[in-house]
C-alpha cells in the first residue's frame, strides 16, 4: 500500500538536487504499490544555518506533481552540498481522511516541523491518544491517524528534555503507546543527521551503501529496558552498534517498504522485524527492541539482494503489466529450475525438504490467502486432493480469522502470498502458528515477514512483479502448488503414471505459453467488443473455474467493469437469470472430464439467447461452432490447462483498460502490498 523512503548520507556530500532526485526516484520506485498523494520533507534552512529547520513538500496526486511542487520552493539552494543530511519521503493510500494535501505524509508535530513522520499501517487506538493529546493543548491540523504519532513524539520530547532523552527513546516510548500496524521513518529538528525507523506488522528494510567494506554480516540487536509510562525513562547503556570500517566511514543509508526502491543504490540491506527500533546516529546504524520473547533471533543478518535493476525496468513495453504477461514462459521455467528434473521424473523442494516426514503425516491441508493468491490454491485444490489423498482446504484469509476455524498441531497450513506481506494472511499465519500447526510459506519476496515467520517454504522465483494487477505471479504460485503434490507422492507406486504426465506436461509450458501469447492480437480484437459493456460473465467448471474466478477479478481491476466467475453447474440456480441476448458471456470449454458438462452449460446459454465468447482447445472445430467467436489455447494435461486458459484473460483486461484509456499498472483504490485489514 503506502511507500516509505528515506535517505542518509553521512560524510558522502551531495547537493540538495541530487538529495530531492534520489527522494523522488526512491518514490517513483514505489509508485506500483497504489497510491493518492505524496510528499517529502528534508532537512536545512537557507536563512539561518543554525535553526536546524526542516522543509517539507506535500500534494494530492502523482509523485511527478510532487516533483513540481518541489520546483516552486522559495528560498531553496539547489546547488547547496551536504556532507551530512536526512530526508523522508512517502506516498499514501488514504485510509484516515480524504486524498489532500494536508492529509498527506510527511505529517508533523507541530507547525515549526519539530518532529516529521512517514507511515504504513493504522493505528486502532489513535483516537484515544488524540483525546489525550488535545487536552494537553495539541491542536490537530488533520484528519489522519499518523499525526498523534508526530504530536506524541514532540509531547514526550518536551517532557523529558532536560533528562538529555535521545531520539531512539523518544520513539520507544511513543511506539509501546500504539495499538495496530505501523512502519515508522522519522526525522526532528532536534536531531539534525538522525533518523529512526519502527515497525510492528508493516514492512520496512534498511540499505546500506558504504565504501568501505562492512566488518560484519550481522547486527546484534539491543535491549532496552522495559519503559513504563512517561516518567523517568530508563535508557539502553549497551553500545554495541553496526560498525563499518574506521569510526566515522562514508556511509549512506535507505530506508524503504520494499527492496525496488533501493536496488539502483545498493544491494545490501536488513529486513526489520516486529518491534524493531533502528536508529541511525553519527552515521552508525542500531537495532533496538523494547522487550524480547524467547524464540527471537538476537542478530539482523545482512542480506545480499540478488535482484537487478533491469528487472525493475519497463524495457521495451508499454506497461509493466504487459511487460509481466509475456515474461511468463521465463518466469514458469524459473519456478521450476533446479526443482524438475524432467529426465529422471524427478521433483525437489529444497525449502520444505526437512519437513516432508511430518507434512505426510498431517491430518488435512489448509491453504490460506487472499485475491489471486487464493485463486491459485483452488485452481490446484482437485489436484492435490488427488495426489495426497488429504482433506484439502483452501481459505480466504479475513473469513478464516473471522470464523475463528479450529486449528490443529497435526494440521499444515499454506500461506500464499506475492508480497509475503499480506495483512490478513500474515494475521492468519499467527493464528496458526499459536496453535501449533506446521506453516509453509509459499512467496515471491525474498526476506518478506511471511517467509521469515514460517518453518518452511517455498519461493515461487517469479521475478518482482510491479503491477498491481498480479499476473505471473499467479502462474508461478500454481506451479509450486503443482511441485508440492508432485513431491507428496514421489514414493506412490499407484500415482507413478499420473506423475510422470503431470512432470512431463510441465516441460512443454513454457512453449504452450509462447503460443498463447501469439493470440494478442485476436485477443485485441475481442476487446474492442467488449471494453464498452458494463457486464460480463465468465463461466467454467472443473479445473477451469478458479481460472474464471481469476479472469472475472482482472477484468475488475483492470477495467472498473462489473464480471463475475461462475461455476458452470451454479447456472441453473441463479446466474442463468442474468443471461439474455445483451449480457456478454465468456465460457472456457476445453477437453477435460467436465467437457461435456460445460456443452451443456453452454446450450443453456444459447437457449436464452446468449452469445458466449469461448476459450478452448486448438483444433476443437466442434466447439468451436457453438460460439459467436473463440480463442484456442494448446491442450495439455488437465490439471495445467487452467494456466493456459487465463493467459488470454490477462490479456483482455489489458487490452480492455487501455481502450478504456486506464492505467493498468495502478488501477484505483487499489495497492500492491495490501498491508493493513
Amino acid at each position: 500500500m503506502c511507500g516509505i523512503f528515506a535517505y542518509l548520507n553521512f560524510l558522502v556530500p551531495a547537493k540538495r538536487k541530487e538529495i530531492l532526485e534520489i527522494l523522488i526516484n526512491g518514490l517513483k520506485r514505489l509508485e506500483y504499490r497504489g497510491y493518492d498523494s505524496a510528499g517529502l520533507a528534508f532537512e536545512g534552512s537557507e536563512i539561518d544555518q543554525n535553526d536546524n529547520l526542516i522543509k517539507m513538500v506535500k500534494c494530492k496526486g502523482r509523485v511527478s506533481m510532487l516533483e513540481d511542487e518541489i520546483k516552486r520552493l522559495e528560498n531553496v539552494n539547489y546547488e547547496k552540498e551536504y556532507k551530512i543530511h536526512v530526508g523522508i519521503a512517502h506516498t499514501r493510500w488514504a485510509t484516515h481522511g480524504e486524498p489532500s494535501s494536508v492529509n498527506s505524509h510527511p505529517q508533523r508535530s507541530d507547525l515549526d516541523n519539530e518532529f516529521m513522520v512517514v507511515h504504513n499501517g493504522i493505528i486502532t487506538n489513535y483516537k484515544d491518544i488524540k483525546s489525550l493529546l488535545e487536552k494537553k493543548g495539541h491542536k490537530f491540523e488533520s484528519e489522519t491517524d499518523t499525526e498523534v504519532i508526530a504530536k506524541m513524539i514532540k509531547h514526550i520530547y518536551d517532557s523529558h528534555k532536560d533528562n538529555n532523552i535521545s531520539f531512539r527513546e523518544c520513539v520507544e516510548l511513543t511506539i509501546q503507546q500504539l495499538e495496530g500496524a505501523f512502519a515508522l521513518c522519522l526525522m526532528s529538528r532536534h536531531f539534525p543527521g538522525e533518523c529512526v525507523a519502527a515497525r510492528r506488522g508493516s514492512p520496512l528494510l534498511v540499505g546500506v551503501k558504504s565504501k568501505a567494506k562492512l566488518l560484519t554480516d550481522q547486527i546484534p540487536v539491543l535491549y532496552s529496558k522495559d519503559h513504563r509510562g512517561f516518567i523517568n525513562p530508563q535508557r539502553c547503556d549497551s553500545t554495541t552498534e553496526f560498525h563499518t570500517v574506521g569510526e566515522q566511514s562514508e556511509v549512506e543509508y535507505f530506508f524503504a517498504s520494499d527492496a525496488s526502491a533501493i536496488i539502483e543504490h545498493t544491494n545490501q540491506v536488513i529486513f526489520l522485524e516486529d518491534d524493531d527500533v533502528a536508529a541511525i546516529n553519527n552515521g552508525t546504524l542500531s537495532i533496538h527492541r523494547i522487550k524480547r520473547t524467547l524464540d527471537e533471533s538476537t542478530v539482523r543478518d545482512v542480506i545480499t539482494l540478488k535482484l537487478e535493476l533491469q528487472e525493475i525496468m519497463k524495457g521495451s513495453y508499454g506497461t509493466f503489466m504487459e511487460k509481466e504477461i509475456f515474461e511468463q514462459p521465463e518466469s514458469v521455467i524459473n519456478t521450476m529450475r533446479g526443482r524438475v528434473n524432467f529426465e529422471k521424473n524427478q521433483v525437489i523442494l529444497g525449502g520444505i525438504k526437512d519437513y516432508m516426514s511430518e507434512i505426510r503425516r498431517c491430518r488435512r491441508l489448509l491453504f490460506i490467502a487472499c485475491g489471486t493468491s487464493y485463486h491459485s490454491a483452488v485452481a490446484t485444490r482437485q489436484l492435490l486432493e488427488e495426489l495426497t489423498e488429504l482433506p484439502v482446504m483452501v481459505e480466504l484469509a479475513s473469513d478464516f480469522l473471522d470464523r475463528q476455524t479450529p486449528v490443529f498441531r497435526d494440521d499444515v497450513c499454506f500461506f500464499i502470498s506475492q508480497s509475503g506481506e499480506t495483512a490478513d494472511t500474515l494475521m492468519a499465519l499467527r493464528y496458526c502458528k499459536q496453535r501449533g500447526a506446521l506453516i509453509v510459506g509459499i512467496t515471491n519476496t525474498v526476506g518478506s515477514t511471511i517467509s521469515r515467520d514460517s518453518h518452511c517454504g517455498v519461493h515461487i522465483n517469479a521475478g518482482p512483479e510491479i503491477g498491481v494487477a498480479s499476473t505471473k505471479a499467479y502462474t508461478s504460485q500454481f506451479i509450486s502448488l503443482v511441485m508440492f503434490g508432485l513431491v507428496m507422492c514421489e514414493d506412490r507406486i499407484s500415482m507413478q503414471e499420473r506423475r510422470t504426465e503431470i512432470i512431463q506436461g510441465l516441460k512443454k509450458l513454457p512453449e504452450m505459453i509462447n503460443d498463447v501469447l501469439q493470440m494478442n492480437e485476436k485477443v485485441n480484437d475481442l476487446a474492442k467488443e467488449l471494453y464498452k459493456q458494463k457486464s460480463l460473465l465468465v463461466m467454467g467448471r472443473g479445473y477451469n473455474f478458479a481460472t474464471c474466478l481469476e479472469g472475472a477479478l482482472k477484468i475488475k481491476e483492470l477495467t472498473y467493469m462489473h464480471s463475475e466467475g461462475i461455476l458452470a453447474g451454479e447456472l441453473k440456480h441463479g446466474p442463468l437469470a442474468l443471461v439474455d441476448k445483451a449480457m456478454p458471456v465468456l465460457m472456457v470449454i476445453t477437453r477435460d472430464k467436465v467437457y461435456q458438462k460445460c456443452v451443456n452449460a453452454l446450450q443453456q446459454v444459447k437457449s436464452r439467447h446468449g452469445e458466449p465468447i469461448l476459450i478452448l482447445n486448438k483444433d476443437d472445430v466442434e466447439t468451436q461452432a457453438m460460439g459467436k467467436s473463440y480463442i484456442s489455447v494448446p491442450h495439455t494435461i488437465d490439471c495445467l490447462q487452467g494456466i493456459l486458459c487465463v493467459i488470454p484473460m490477462q490479456l483482455l483486461s489489458l487490452h480492455m483498460a487501455q481502450l478504456k484509456n486506464l492505467d493498468v499498472d495502478c488501477p484505483r483504490n487499489l495497492a500492491k502490498s495490501v498491508t493493513v485489514e
